[in-house]
């Protein structure tokens, strides 16, 4: 039985193998750079780093994989492991950590936490489906009922686990929680029932609550907060089910705020900062690049400005907005073109500068492809197991190459670190080497 603390945990879980923590933690240290350790890779921007891909797929074998229960959570990893989630039996959620040369169990770690979605939305499953998010010690998971625990990764031991309704009294999320959480050194960010929220790592405890929610069918997120840097400001970007905000991740004081018109609320993909602008599109609605401008207050009479001393306050304004409406893919922005899997089940590339949609693909038929970039190559993997390797060419839809890499739905999010491919089928977790 797991320790909080000193507190007991009843409703936790814990197996552990025999492996070394001191040979994990060795085999760590040599690792030169950021592995796939969140949603959408380190940079939560969709670019896998490290080294060039092959030209083709034909060096793509499978090393392993190993059976589970359903997830939608994007695997992570470190250096020695690869962590995902599982919803068992409709009432259990685990998270497994496996070595990735051999897919050995390592530890898993399980609580009660199952909950229902609307019946409308029940073809799309009542499981998991949050990315977690790992640091050097820990993994941080957000429960699909609404819970947030922190577990050692080398021991699977959990550190804290909040509960959202029953200990801060925040509004359950009718979809389940979806966010997947951002790390900094000392923060955890989450969109809640409640709103954003900003949690110390160390402690579980809140720091602060913004962008207020109520809850009800229209509340929680179906994104996920990025940092960005705008204007030379650090800030949260972050897309509610209404708009898409700029944030300060020290204060949760919102900076900015531009509404988003959806169907239904379905503002689902990651917002991608171009350089002080923000993509988004939107189910439903349209696309949009939207500048955020910084203007120095001017006080009611005076006809000069301390440009030292005088605050600012920043101001949206619509560059362009365009036909194409995403759906649940985040795009992926290299050399000033963004790549997305739109609503209509077809790829696009536009030009971010102007809007302008230089290519639009035939239908493909599938519903979803997560993205992986890596200099002028993507990787797509479609919810029906196919990965395509697709040239990032402004000139025109080319498909370089593709395989069968899963015979069941892959709605887990790629993961790609140096040579290795992880996927997450609906019942399963696979690794491939990329020679």
């Amino acid at each position: 039985m797991a320790i909080l603390r000193g507190f007991r945990l009843p409703l936790v879980l814990v197996t552990l193998s025999m492996s070394s923590a001191a040979t994990l933690v060795a085999q760590e240290a040599t690792q030169a750079v950021p592995t796939w350790n969140q949603w959408r890779g380190p940079l939560r921007t969709g670019h896998a780093v490290g080294r060039t891909w092959p030209k083709d797929l034909s060096g793509l074998t499978k090393l392993w994989r190993v059976p589970l229960g359903r997830s939608y959570s994007g695997p992570v990893m470190d250096a020695v492991r690869v962590f995902t989630t599982e919803s068992r039996d409709d009432k259990t959620e685990r998270v497994l950590a496996f070595d990735r040369a051999t897919g050995k169990e390592i530890w898993s770690t399980g609580w009660d936490g199952a909950m229902r979605v609307p019946f409308f939305a029940a073809r799309n499953g009542s499981w998991i489906r949050s990315t977690p998010a790992l640091d050097d010690s820990s993994i941080y998971v957000a429960g699909m009922a609404d819970s947030l625990t922190r577990i050692d990764k080398i021991s699977g031991d959990v550190v804290w686990r909040v509960d959202l309704k029953k200990d801060w009294k925040h509004p359950m999320q009718a979809f389940g929680f979806v966010c997947s959480p951002l790390i900094d050194d000392a923060s955890v960010f989450v969109q809640t029932g409640a709103g954003l929220v900003r949690i110390d790592k160390e402690k579980g405890t809140r720091v602060w609550t913004s962008l207020d929610e109520d809850g009800g069918m229209m509340g929680g997120a179906f994104s996920s907060p990025v940092f960005a840097t705008l204007h030379g400001t650090p800030q949260l970007l972050v897309q509610t089910r209404s708009e898409l905000c700029g944030v300060d991740p020290i204060d949760g004081t919102k900076q900015w705020g531009v509404p988003v018109k959806t169907f239904r609320g379905m503002n689902i993909l990651t917002p991608l900062a171009f350089g002080d602008a923000v993509f988004t599109s939107a189910y439903g609605g349209r696309a949009h690049l939207f500048d955020i401008k910084q203007e120095r207050d001017t006080p009611q009479g005076d006809t000069a400005v301390d440009t030292e001393t005088s605050a600012t306050h920043c101001v949206v304004e619509e560059r362009w907005n365009g036909r194409a409406q995403g759906y649940m893919t985040s795009p992926v922005q290299i050399d000033g073109y963004a790549y997305l899997y739109l609503r209509s089940k077809r790829f696009s590339c536009i030009e971010l500068t102007t809007g302008k949609t230089m290519w639009t693909s035939e239908p493909i038929g599938d519903e979803y492809a997560s993205l992986v970039a890596c200099g002028k190559d993507i990787l797509a993997l479609m919810n029906t197991g196919q990965l395509l390797l697709i040239a990032a060419s402004p000139e025109r839809y080319d498909v370089k190459d593709q395989m069968q890499v899963a015979e069941a739905e892959t709605w887990g999010h790629l993961a790609v670190d140096g040579d290795l491919l992880v996927i997450r089928e609906l019942e399963a977790l696979s690794c491939f080497t990329w020679k």
